[in-house]
């Protein structure tokens, strides 16, 4: 599923965020299991996947019996904290308290569509970065080509 544009929302007193119409209709829809996938992230971030889209990443990254440290270290902090977070029938999802305060988000929030996954900000925050998040892109673009580049072991042309 295919997340993009931006809607600001509050998360209520009990926790929850009310997933905007739009993409529940298309959530429902499709076949992207029951449930969401929240993973908190630096910079005050929480990441939401469908649940078919999480599991199918997760299970590209297997590890085997004898992981790296690195690699077991990465796989225990980022499934160990992720959560997840059913719909209620208003179309809310509650998020754990503990990843709220872990993040330390607001309850004023910007859910904001990053392709393959949704992104919850701070409402403020992402307001004020938009336009240099704009100005920056073609900077952006640039580095990841670069990476790349580098990876695939293609020198510059």
């Amino acid at each position: 599923m295919l997340f993009t544009g931006q809607y600001e929302h509050t998360i209520d007193s009990k926790h929850r965020l009310a997933i905007p119409a739009e993409i529940r209709a298309r959530w429902v829809a499709s076949e992207h299991g029951a449930a969401w996938y929240a993973v908190p992230w630096v910079g005050g971030i929480i990441r939401l996947y469908t649940e078919t889209d999480f599991q199918r990443l997760a299970a590209a990254r297997e590890l085997g019996l004898t992981p790296d440290e690195d690699e077991a270290e990465l796989h225990a902090t980022l499934f160990g904290l992720s959560a997840r977070v059913e719909m209620d029938s208003a179309g809310r999802v509650r998020f754990p308290e503990e990843m709220l305060g872990l993040v330390e988000l607001s309850p004023e929030v910007a859910l904001v569509g990053a392709g393959q996954w949704m992104e919850l900000r701070d409402r403020a925050a992402w307001r004020e970065s938009r336009r240099a998040r704009l100005e920056q892109l073609p900077a952006l673009m640039s580095r990841i080509e670069s990476k790349r580049r580098a990876l695939t072991g293609g020198g510059a042309e």
